[in-house]
């Protein structure tokens, strides 16, 4: 019998969360998190991670399962996923993936894409240059060379950004062109169910989620980690907003600006990323159970 991987995509605040609990009741299934920024043991108000109350509603994997001091990157999340999957194909016919990592998505379904060997001194002269000029001159520097991974990967992350201009000098080709290029056999069949929403409610529910985050104790969160502020997994959204305000660079007020603004840059890649794979069946984000189950239904039937 051919086994199915529900995959919920959609940027942040959405409600993957709530729709993967209800797909997992009705398919009396499991859910998998590809959400990486969930993985870590340490964030849990600033990753918006599930509830108790959500997590005891449905048997979760990946969720908080790692420390940041871990090195833990797509490739061996991959490799765990594809392990935990055969696991629970065993006793089940559907599983549930959720999750807004397109990278990590695609690494599931698809399997990730081969590169080409650059030589590691570009790297160390990215890393330089990271160091005496900041960011912003990598990120124009990809804007130029391959703007389609400029709109699509982590802009503000400089472990990302290093990797797309590696691999664009190295190979003289653009990062992106190596994307989708070879897709890896899996054994089962991946069913994509998209959240949508206009773009000004995503941006209103991302400004919420954001002010019930302080309101839940962010700060206090962050100031626990500052000592490790350097770790990569610390790199992102909400996290280093805060670093800058507890070491007397910005104001709370403006730092809670910051963490809205770039979580709704960070939407906005989303759905540039998952906008480009046909396969997705788009949803309004309150759209009733049934009507998407009567879509995977007619998908499984094909």
């Amino acid at each position: 019998m051919t086994k199915y991987l529900i995959s919920i995509v959609g940027p942040t605040a959405i409600g993957k969360t709530a729709l993967s609990i209800k797909l997992a009741q009705h398919y009396q299934t499991e859910i998998i998190s590809a959400d990486s920024r969930q993985f870590y043991k340490e964030m849990s108000i600033g990753t918006a991670v599930p509830t108790p109350t959500e997590l005891s509603a449905a048997a979760h994997h990946f969720i908080q399962h790692i420390s940041v001091t871990s090195d833990y990157n797509v490739g061996a999340f991959e490799k765990d996923a594809m392990q935990q999957l055969k696991l629970l194909f065993r006793k089940h016919d559907v599983v549930i993936m959720v999750g807004g990592s397109g990278l990590y998505v695609k690494a599931v379904t698809e399997g990730l894409d081969e590169f080409p060997e650059v030589d590691s001194n570009i790297r160390e002269q990215l890393n330089e240059q990271l160091k005496s000029e900041g960011i912003k001159g990598l990120q124009q520097q990809l804007k130029q060379l391959d703007p389609t991974a400029y709109q699509t990967i982590a802009i503000d992350n400089p472990h990302r950004v290093i990797r797309a201009l590696e691999v664009s000098i190295g190979s003289g080709k653009p990062y992106s062109s190596f994307l989708g290029a070879k897709h890896s056999k899996r054994d089962f069949e991946t069913i994509s169910i998209g959240l949508m929403a206009d773009r000004q409610l995503i941006y209103d529910r991302i400004n919420s989620r954001v002010d019930q985050m302080i309101a839940n104790g962010l700060l206090n969160e962050v100031k626990k980690l500052k000592d490790l502020k350097h770790l990569n997994a610390l790199n992102t959204v909400g996290y280093k907003e805060l670093f800058k305000h507890i070491y007397g660079e910005w104001d709370l007020e403006f730092a809670i600006s910051e963490i809205k603004k770039n979580t709704r840059r960070f939407a906005k890649r989303q759905m540039t990323w998952f906008k480009k794979d046909q396969s997705i069946h788009w949803f309004d984000y309150d759209t009733n159970l049934s009507e998407i189950v009567d879509t995977i239904t007619k998908q499984i039937q094909k």
